[in-house]
């Protein structure tokens, strides 16, 4: 009678240990949840800037694993098994566990269909299961914990009072009203803009942090006398673009009237030899009469 009713209690243990086997994704994300968004006294969590979401994450993945790991097999004769061991070795990325993986297992424990140390009878859900059930929860908790950063990146922005760095700089350089001028005229913030980018590029050109290494004193010298040589190059070339704009100008004054006069002489020129000609051509037409 005894025997008789510890076997039908056992199969109706394992028989709803393998129903619940097979809900085992959904009440990982249950359990990932519910440590995730509630503290360790079960109140609502508030991703404030002093929440570690990395440290918080990983705790709740561990207590996901856990269960998974409960729900992998029977455990009904009390006997001691590494199933627990090896999902966190083998599943939980970049912890302390990992680096220990060769020092346990010489191999994957997660790449065989039975576990160690447990009957197949017994088994609920195989390793390879397991890594496919792990990768699949993965993928499905990752937009919480987007949620959660996002939600901490708006906290950290609503709390944060004061105006960006830039607007202080301004402020501390050239006052409220200067700043205001600035706002109301746009060019010239585009002119400070295109300055910036200029001396940018002198100062990527030239090296300029090359030539302060002996000094402050030699560097200035060193840079006066390097670019103003070439401030007088831009100034001599412009000015020799405008007096040759110029020049080129005069020339194509001057070669309007010369080009007129030239003209009509040639047209006098064709004149006259058609005035000398036409004599000619009376005196012979005559004679033939």
């Amino acid at each position: 009678m005894v025997l008789e009713l510890r076997e039908h209690a056992r199969c109706t243990v394992e028989k709803k240990a393998r129903e619940e086997a097979g809900n085992v994704l959904m009440r990982m994300k249950e359990r990932f949840s519910t440590v995730l968004s509630r503290d360790k006294e079960s109140m609502p969590r508030t991703w404030t800037a002093n929440e570690d979401i990395r440290a918080i994450t990983r705790e709740a993945r561990l207590a996901a694993l856990r269960f998974m790991s409960v729900m992998a097999a029977l455990r009904l004769d009390d006997k001691q098994d590494k199933i627990d061991r090896a999902l966190m070795i083998s599943l939980l990325d970049g912890g302390p566990l990992s680096q220990n993986r060769s020092m346990e297992f010489t191999s994957d424990p997660l790449a065989s269909s039975t576990w160690q140390e447990v009957s197949p009878k017994d088994t609920l859900i195989t390793p390879v299961q397991c890594k496919s059930i792990w990768r699949q929860f993965k993928a499905e908790t990752e937009y919480p914990v987007a949620q959660a950063i996002s939600m901490q990146e708006a906290h950290r922005r609503s709390s944060n009072w004061l105006p960006p760095a830039w607007t202080i700089l301004l402020l501390a350089i050239l006052g409220f009203n200067e700043l205001m001028f600035l706002l109301r005229n746009p060019v010239y913030i585009l002119g400070l803009f295109l300055a910036f980018v200029l001396s940018y590029v002198v100062w990527l050109q030239y090296d300029i942090t090359a030539y302060f290494r002996h000094g402050t004193v030699s560097g200035l010298l060193t840079i006066s006398s390097s670019l103003l040589p070439t401030i007088m190059e831009i100034v001599t070339a412009i000015v020799n673009m405008s007096h040759n704009k110029k020049h080129s100008s005069h020339m194509s004054r001057q070669a309007g009237p010369h080009h007129a006069q030239s003209f009509s002489n040639q047209t006098c020129k064709h004149a006259q030899v058609h005035y000398h000609a036409s004599p000619d051509s009376a005196s012979s037409s005559s004679s033939v009469d």
